[in-house]
């Protein structure tokens, strides 16, 4: 099952985090049923063992500081071999601490937030003005969504209906720092997006079903507008004291933290 995937995943980011020291586990929980649902879920086109396959989807994980789930399933799947998460943010290690595209299986660099849409944006305008039939997809994160970089993407994307383009919003509700609705509020979000000329889905972004049937026809639609789809999810997820906090953007267990956060995952 996908989502017993989810929770194993969860559980060996936690213990690569906690060997390397570095790590941001509260915006890596919060999107790791979306990362399940496209790698495991039959969503994603991809070879592992030939990562620059031309028929290939594109995922871009604009909240590159999220990497943890990603790496850890990019090594699950193949494209790398596991015991590299070892040496997760090592001095000689190839996994660091944000997307980078020397790492097998991740198309562009990100993590200075905000870029992410507008490099899939290019990169379903390529694809549509070629001929090309794969699909590009996308996570952003909310509190990049603070930025104009991301709504001018939406407009370019609206503008030349890249129905190829399908992002995620990992709506945690979670900045860095705070509360983005303390903050720069994003509400109501649905209302822009559809504004802005999307298709717009909300679904619960850790129940896998809905995931799954909100992506079952994403290659035979008819509407040529970008999907936009906002996943309500909780930043920490499964670990009970960094859920909804702000403190688990950055901050890791320590001491008795660890094993509470273990159960919690068990």
């Amino acid at each position: 099952m996908l989502t017993a995937k989810a929770k194993e995943i969860r559980q060996r980011t936690l213990e690569m985090v906690l060997k390397a020291g570095a790590g941001h586990l509260g915006g890596s929980f919060s999107c790791a049923e979306i990362l399940v649902t496209l790698y495991y879920g039959n969503i994603l086109r991809y070879d592992a063992a030939n990562p620059a396959w031309e028929e290939r989807d594109r995922f871009i994980l604009s909240k590159g500081h999220a990497n943890n789930s990603l790496y850890v399933i990019l090594a699950d799947v193949g494209f790398f071999q596991a015991d590299n998460l070892e040496n997760y943010c090592r001095s000689g290690c190839f996994l660091g601490n944000h997307c980078d595209n020397t790492v097998p299986g991740v198309e562009v660099i990100t993590g200075s937030l905000g870029h992410g849409l507008g490099i899939a944006a290019g990169m379903a305008l390529a694809g549509k003005l070629d001929g090309r039939k794969h699909l590009v997809f996308a996570v952003i994160g909310d509190g990049e969504s603070q930025e104009g970089s991301i709504w001018e993407a939406a407009m370019f994307a609206s503008q030349h209906r890249l129905s190829n383009l399908i992002v995620f919003l990992d709506r945690n509700g979670l900045g860095s720092e705070d509360f983005t609705e303390n903050t720069a509020g994003l509400e109501p979000v649905k209302d822009k997006w559809l504004a802005f000329g999307w298709e717009v889905h909300s679904v619960d972004g850790h129940s896998i079903d809905e995931l799954l049937a909100v992506l079952a026809d994403c290659r035979s639609r008819i509407s040529d507008k970008p999907i936009m789809i906002i996943a309500r999810t909780v930043k920490g997820k499964g670990i009970s004291f960094l859920e909804n906090t702000p403190r688990s953007h950055h901050t890791l267990p320590v001491g008795n933290e660890i094993e509470i956060a273990r159960r919690d995952l068990s």
